[in-house]
């Protein structure tokens, strides 16, 4: 009753502020919900805005169509494949290297599938929705906390979630230790529970960012980071869904990218009191018990500890971004 009371009685409020002197950046920005997101921020005057995307030929067509809409005149298109851990290296060096400032980071880039890919050792939802973007995460840390300081502002690291993680019951959790992203990737546990795939990358990003805000807190981090749900959307993440039963079901109750993407663009505007949360419709909402039980609790720091060491195996010292000085 919750889902759809969200997606016929909410509407998330139309976007409206001033960003200029603002660098936003936006992942998955050439279509869907990071399209009208990026179109969002450019609307109310974000002084550069980066479109972070896979090709960058669909980038340009979205720049193009972005600036017609809109007018800004300050819009790059940045390559960034999220199945590319040196891509992901490659594009925060250069944020590093070629902008001042970073003020807001939506971390919308993801994949669902119909069926098993494998990426760099791991199914690719995993792969892609979990450990590359805390891997884009962590190489993002040093150039936001030094918007922090020298700007004297608060960024905020955005990760675009979904309610979905709300469809899993995660039993990779009784993996042994050390051993849930291998079992999340084991081919023929994959396919037993497929259905639960993309939820349960879900759920694992929710709980990456809840044991981020539990080891750093906002009283000594300088850089909020918040998961989003933005509903269910039009989205193109869902284009390889090819059950007519979720075809219809999307017909009649899904939102327009538009209407989603401002929940994107709420939450990366958002302040302190949303580091560590889970926000929908635009208001801070608490997490189901699967993620705030004692069981939650105790697969949030494990899976943490897991995915850091992912991480670490692919950049060594990168966990160290997230540290306080």
């Amino acid at each position: 009753m919750g889902f759809l009371y969200s997606q016929f009685f909410r509407t998330p409020p139309y976007p409206k502020g001033n960003f200029s002197g603002k660098t936003v950046i936006v992942t998955g920005s050439n279509v869907g919900l990071g399209k009208e997101a990026a179109r969002h921020y450019a609307r109310m005057g974000a002084s550069k805005l980066i479109l972070a995307v896979r090709s960058v030929d669909k980038g340009q067509a979205a720049k193009e169509d972005i600036v017609r809409t809109t007018g800004h005149q300050n819009t790059h298109v940045w390559k960034l494949d999220m199945g590319d851990y040196g891509s992901v290296k490659s594009f925060a060096k250069r944020a590093d290297a070629e902008l001042d400032r970073v003020d807001i980071f939506i971390a919308n880039a993801g994949v669902v599938r119909a069926e098993y890919h494998e990426v760099n050792g791991h199914e690719e939802g995993i792969a892609v929705n979990v450990i590359a973007t805390t891997l884009l995460m962590a190489n993002m840390m040093p150039k936001m906390r030094e918007t922090a300081a020298r700007f004297h502002t608060r960024p905020t690291f955005t990760i675009t979630g979904s309610a979905a993680y709300e469809h899993t019951t995660f039993p990779q959790r009784s993996a042994p230790d050390g051993a849930i992203l291998t079992t999340l990737s084991d081919r023929e546990t994959c396919t037993k529970y497929w259905s639960q795939q993309y939820p349960v990358s879900k759920l694992v990003q929710l709980l990456l960012v809840r044991a981020i805000a539990d080891h750093h807190p906002a009283s000594e981090f300088p850089v909020n980071i918040n998961i989003v749900n933005p509903g269910l959307c039009w989205s193109e993440l869902a284009r390889e869904a090819k059950s007519w039963g979720f075809w219809l079901f999307r017909l009649i109750v899904a939102r327009s990218t538009e209407v989603g993407s401002r929940t994107l663009v709420h939450a990366g505007a958002s302040g302190v009191e949303t580091h560590g949360k889970y926000l929908s419709d635009c208001m801070i909402e608490e997490p189901s018990a699967l993620v705030t039980d004692a069981a939650g609790k105790e697969s949030q720091e494990r899976i943490a500890a897991e995915v850091v060491k992912a991480i670490e195996a692919i950049q060594p010292g990168v966990s160290k971004n997230f540290q306080t000085a």
